[in-house]
Order: C-alpha cells, then structure tokens, then sequence
C-alpha cells in the first residue's frame, strides 16, 4: 500500500479546465499543474465533484488522468477521484488510477436506495481489495446522499488499512473531526468545503485539507503556520482572507467562482463550467471583483504569480 502519511497538509482539488465549447482543454492542463504545484500544496486531487467528474465520459477520465500525471511527472502525488454508483466501476477506475502512476483514489459512498453500514463496508471492501493504493474515504452527504457514522468510519478504517483517511464535509464539520481523532490515533481526517472550517478543524486535531480554492497557497500557510505551532500566525492568514474563502464557496457557485480566479490567475485558459453548470452571472463577478480588490488580492493576479510575500507580512 502506498504511504497515508503523504495525505496531510494541503491537497489541492484541481479543477478540470474546459474550451467555450465544452470540449476538453488539454493545452491547459499543464500550465494548470505547474500553477498549483507552485503555489506549495502537498499534493493534487482531480476527478472529484468540482472536477466534474460527472460530467466526463470514462473515455475523457482516462485522458484527463493521464495528462495530468504526464505534466505532474511523479514530483508531486496524485489522488484520484473513483467514485460510481457502481462498485465495479469504481474498481475499474482505482485500478486504472493505479496503472497510471496515482498515489491514492478518492472513494465517496454510492448512492443507495436504502443505505445501510454492510452495503457500505462491501463496496469499500472490494474497492480496497482490488489495488494497492491508499483510499480517501469522502464524506459528503450533500452530494453522494449517504450519511457514515464515526462508528462506521473507524470501523472500516480497523477493517481496512488503507481506508484509514477521512476526507470529512459532514456539515458541521468540527465535532465529528473531533470524534475521529479521538477515536482512533491511526486515522488521518481531512477538511474540505473550500477551507471554510479550516482553523476549527484543525483545532479539533485533523492533518489538513483537501478542497479547491482559488488561492491555495493562502490555505498552505494557515495549515504550516499552525502544524509549526504558530496558531495566531495561521488565523491571522485565514481571517485575513477569510472573506474570500466565505465568497468562493458558495453554493452552486463555488466552481464557477473558482474557475474565474484561476483564469485570472493564468492557470487556465476558459472559466467554463460544462452544462448544465452554468457560468457566474454578470452580478456575481462583479462581487468577485469586489472582494479581490477589498482584500489586495486584486494585486496579484499576473499569470503564474503566487503570494509568498503578502504572506508573510
């Protein structure tokens, strides 16, 4: 199996960059990962629900996947998002991640009619049965619909070494962070939701986050700063951003934002959202506009650029 303790810190999810016309944009995908490999995380996450996973056929999967390990070119990990309502495509797309050189895949519950802890356990069961790979456990029931337990989580993660990270956004997210930690010193709890939690996340004992957002360097230096021991450095970072944390994740908008910063950044050529997402309407990137300039971040917008300096001060 490969190595969990690498699922710490910051893993960036990337977005999946699309032309005006829907189709994939392959050109920007290595810009794309230079971009966010620069910005200092701990790894990338592609394929996942804002990697609009769902919206790609298997055959684009597996080129989007392997462009992006290509242009990541093994310096930094890779974790891949496998989920399918079907537990045998979700085996073919792990062993497929693992072919392709991932570090780790990302497994959300399947939607079920009826949801029940056996139902559960088999599908993740199998899916660590078929690789040797590392498996985040997503914990989102917004939008796989599947609430798990901490009894069921730390019970999988007993069963199964390699489910032994929790990828947590079961609102709210900082009490049940606090019941894995305590509940097991084994398991690894990541937050996601945009970082919007992040410092009572952490203050609850989890390793880090694993979410998109426009500037994830922002996010590098609060989880650095406080795994360093300078709690008030990381939330004088967070709070000072923390406008444009709260803004960029917002409901059904969250990508559409996230799309538009990176294109303003250079990361990516088009902020396209492939149908039916919708792009921000006019109203709300004027709003985004707003809050960049509001929080300085207006100024540093050049293709390519990251923040260390306004970090720092």
């Amino acid at each position: 199996m490969g190595d969990i303790s690498a699922l710490r810190g910051v893993w960036n999810i990337v977005p999946t960059p699309f032309l005006p016309d829907g189709a994939l944009d392959f050109a920007s995908i290595p810009g794309l990962v230079r971009f966010v490999r620069a910005t200092g995380v701990d790894g990338l996450t592609i394929l996942g629900v804002l990697g609009e996973a769902g919206r790609l056929a298997d055959a684009e999967r597996s080129a989007v996947l392997e462009a992006v390990l290509a242009s990541a070119a093994g310096a930094i990990p890779v974790c891949v998002g496998v989920s399918h309502a079907a537990t045998d495509r979700s085996i073919a797309f792990a062993r497929e991640a693992q072919a392709a050189g991932a570090h780790s895949v990302m497994l959300a519950p399947p939607a079920l009619a009826r949801p029940s802890d056996a139902a559960l356990r088999r599908h993740y069961l199998a899916v660590a049965d078929a690789v040797d790979l590392p498996i985040v456990v997503q914990d989102h029931p917004a939008s796989s619909g599947v609430p798990m337990s901490v009894e069921f989580l730390l019970a999988l993660a007993a069963e199964a070494p390699s489910c032994r990270v929790v990828k947590l956004e079961e609102e709210p997210t900082p009490p049940k962070a606090g019941r894995l930690v305590g509940g097991s010193p084994d398991l690894v709890v990541l937050g996601g939701l945009g970082g919007e939690m992040l410092l009572e996340e952490l203050g609850r004992g989890t390793h880090g986050t694993m979410t998109g957002f426009g500037f994830p360097e922002v996010l590098v230096a609060v989880v650095r700063r406080w795994s360093a021991g300078d709690r008030a450095g990381a939330a004088a970072i967070f709070d000072r951003f923390a406008t444009l944390i709260r803004f960029e994740n917002q409901a059904i908008l969250n990508l559409p934002i996230r799309k538009l910063v990176y294109q303003h950044r250079g990361a990516i050529a088009h902020p396209t959202v492939r149908a039916p997402g919708v792009p921000a309407d006019r109203g709300t990137v004027a709003d985004l506009d707003d809050v960049l300039r509001r929080t300085g971040l207006d100024r540093h917008l050049e293709p390519g650029s990251v923040l260390p300096e306004l970090l720092v001060d």
